[in-house]
């Protein structure tokens, strides 16, 4: 009968198993923010719809502001926020503070084209309902992200 002898094996991990070259948190940011993105792109495209067809008009210059445009510039504005967020992570003592910081600045400029370029009053409030919804979304789930 032969003996049983205790061995130990040992595994690296080499290139091949390896999933993703990005750090996971950056990987994660990145999918939180195209994530957020798709969600306050589908609310704010709904938000603008509702608004519209209770009557509001949203023709500035004679043009119509078409719906699609509403869900591109809520998707924009998440991956320039995730664009923040990973950057503030980096290079910010506080990156959570700096990010509300910056972002309440930016959502307020945002609204002033909303308030100054339409001549109606509820094109302009519709305008800035949008601008405030995708930030509502967008702006505490990447803020959650962020240390400190």
């Amino acid at each position: 009968m032969a003996a049983i002898t205790p061995t130990t094996t040992t595994s690296t991990p080499d290139a091949s198993t390896t999933t993703s070259p990005l750090p996971r948190a950056l990987s994660s940011l990145r999918k939180v923010t195209v994530g957020v993105g798709l969600i306050a792109a589908t609310v704010t495209t709904a938000v603008a719809a509702t608004v519209h067809a209770a009557g509001v008009s949203f023709e500035i210059d004679g043009e119509m502001i078409p719906l699609l445009g509403f869900a591109q510039m809520a998707f924009l504005g998440a991956v320039i926020g995730g664009l923040l967020a990973g950057s503030f992570n980096k290079r910010s003592a506080h990156p959570h503070r700096r990010f509300l910081q910056v972002t309440a600045a930016l959502t307020v400029l945002s609204c002033i084209p909303s308030v100054a370029l339409p001549p109606a009053l509820g094109t302009k409030l519709g305008l800035v309902l949008a601008h405030l919804v995708a930030a509502a979304i967008v702006v505490p789930v990447l803020a959650r992200r962020l240390a400190d």
